[in-house]
């Protein structure tokens, strides 16, 4: 017969992780629940982020899966850490404006949720691109 704790064991949590660059790292933390933790590299700070969201719903036996957990960067951290992504070429990829993006990412202005879904749908999409390319190799 299933105990009342083992019934439990079905509720699901939502969680978002707010990421943070480090001059060591990076940090994630929940504002939610008493969630924190750090890594060296992105991947890192993920896997640890799974470890310690599952640390804290030990005692209530709750499960967390990977969809269970949301990460979160700002603009202004996510383009500094990612230097690679120019800010003018993804505005030019997405068809925005280039000063608009540039106030995104300064921090002077905020993006409204469609505007962010869109910079957000074009960061996917050349991460998709650079995902299926292989570089030759020069003799």
């Amino acid at each position: 017969m299933l105990e009342l704790k083992d019934k439990i064991m079905v509720k699901k949590r939502k969680i978002t992780m707010t990421v943070e660059k480090t001059n060591t790292g990076f940090s994630a933390f929940s504002e939610d629940y008493p969630i924190f933790t750090t890594g060296q590299s992105i991947a890192e700070l993920i896997n640890n982020s799974y470890e310690a969201s599952e640390l804290h719903f030990e005692e209530e036996n709750v499960k967390v899966e990977h969809s269970d957990i949301r990460f979160e960067i700002d603009f202004k951290q996510f383009f500094k850490f990612y230097k690679v992504l120019n800010a003018k070429f993804l505005a030019e990829k997405i068809g925005m404006n280039a000063t608009l993006l540039s106030q995104y990412v300064s921090g002077t202005k905020k993006p409204s949720a469609k505007q962010t879904e869109k910079i957000l749908s074009g960061i996917h999409q050349i991460g998709q691109e650079l995902s299926g390319i292989n570089l030759l190799q020069t003799a």
